[in-house]
């Protein structure tokens, strides 16, 4: 089988129906596709079963994080082909429904048409059963999401993967969120400082205010809030690794007069009135069914006057948004549970709780350059980061990593911050008129 390479190109081309971007390396050393571009390295016959078995994108993924197959040469370009093979065809159909178009692609396979390549398929592939899904993925859940147990569940997934691992991948700064670069040489450190800035003076923060930050991760917002502003912080999180990291900084900092980080879900909050509330990067685990419950506990929890800064990822609209699928290898992989929304929904959402949105702001461009320094710095330790997870961990978050930085400079998706105030019944928002003073 010394010509592997090619008859794989011809199956990928007629399923396909257009010319394959890559060039494409088959196990038995044989090459073929252009010159001059990223090459598709396939390892393992067993690749193929896994796409045989199961077709689209989570056979892809599979093969990817079992290290059958891999890429040679710019991984972003590469993504960016591939991906332009299934999101920008013809009517330019949404990223949301890539599953179901890569699925389609797969099912040509099975047309009687095409019987003699599906043979060639088979024969490539080999024999065997399908091969098991490596051990990072999350089993197919049932029952229902977003309730407080599986919530918790989800983000152990996510997060309590080891602070170590974090600690190479983000750096010194253990913000896990858009930075916000002030300058086209400004460094992953000073940009992420400059982005918690950005949100305590967008809520105003003042010294002896109370501020909630939900979602607060490694505690990097508390801290901040609490050095350069003087406020009283509590910190939310629902991963026990997170809370302890988070308690061991503050600490150090000699700050716990000032931090509290609790493990608690923002539905058992009762402690307010706050005067702000931050939410970074953590509503995107919420979920739509939740997010109404999710904006009116915020709500409540926030004085008259006061404010909340959301900040969080929106996929683009769909025509139809009843035909929206939660992405297999996010859901799979990385996020169990997520979900994107369009931020016209998140507005109104926020506003349906009884908040009126003051401002927005997109940070689309930002968060593909922090996702393009997340993924040097995971490759500049990779031995390291093998060692402190597994092959199969690394290998998803430089996959998910670098595929969101595409996604993001293709304005697949985006990132906003929204400001929005529990105004007074008196129509008072105790925010300035104009947004120059109140970012001043």
């Amino acid at each position: 089988m010394a010509d592997a390479a090619h008859r794989i190109l011809d199956l990928a081309e007629h399923a396909l129906s257009t010319a394959f971007p890559l060039r494409v390396r088959a196990w038995d050393g044989s090459e073929a596709g252009p010159s001059g571009v990223p090459v598709l390295v396939i390892r393992r016959r067993r690749a193929l079963r896994r796409l045989l078995w199961r077709p689209g994108e989570l056979g892809l993924v599979r093969a990817w994080v079992a290290g059958d197959l891999d890429i040679e040469g710019d991984l972003y370009l590469a993504l960016d082909a591939l991906s332009g093979l299934f999101w920008e065809r013809g009517d330019d159909e949404p990223a949301a429904t890539r599953a179901e178009t890569l699925r389609r692609a797969g099912g040509i396979l099975r047309d009687p048409a095409t019987y003699r390549l599906a043979r060639s398929a088979l024969a490539l592939a080999g024999p065997g059963l399908p091969p098991p899904p490596p051990p990072e993925e999350v089993r197919r859940r049932s029952g229902i999401a977003h309730t407080k147990r599986r919530d918790k569940d989800a983000i152990a997934h996510h997060y309590d993967v080891g602070n170590d691992f974090y600690e190479m991948v983000l750096g010194p700064s253990m913000v896990y969120s858009c930075a916000v670069f002030p300058e086209a040489d400004s460094t992953l450190e000073q940009a992420q400082y400059a982005k918690l800035d950005l949100v305590c003076r967008k809520l105003q923060l003042r010294e002896g205010q109370r501020l909630l930050d939900v979602g607060c991760g490694w505690g990097s917002m508390v801290l901040h809030a609490a050095r350069h502003y003087g406020v009283h912080a509590t910190g939310i999180t629902l991963s026990n690794e997170q809370a302890a990291y988070a308690r061991k900084r503050v600490a150090e900092a000699g700050l716990t007069d000032r931090i509290e980080i609790r493990v608690q879900d923002y539905r058992d909050v009762q402690d307010g009135p706050y005067d702000a509330i931050s939410s970074i990067g953590m509503a995107e685990h919420v979920g739509s069914e939740r997010y109404l419950e999710y904006a009116r506990t915020l709500y409540a929890l926030l004085r008259p006057g006061g404010r909340l800064l959301n900040h969080q990822i929106a996929r683009r609209p769909l025509a139809n948004e009843e035909t929206y699928r939660i992405d297999e290898f996010i859901d799979r992989y990385v996020f169990p549970d997520g979900e994107l929304a369009p931020v016209g929904s998140t507005v109104s959402w926020l506003e349906q709780a009884g908040f009126e949105a003051r401002d927005l702001e997109a940070l689309r461009e930002h968060y593909a350059r922090t996702l393009r320094a997340w993924v040097r710095n995971l490759e500049a330790c990779w031995d390291k980061a093998v060692a402190v997870t597994s092959p199969g961990r690394a290998r998803v978050w430089r996959l998910y990593m670098a595929a969101s930085a595409v996604s993001f400079e293709r304005n697949r998706i985006g990132v906003n911050q929204v400001l929005a105030v529990r105004t007074a019944a008196d129509g008072v928002a105790d925010l300035p008129a104009t947004r120059t003073a109140w970012l001043s």
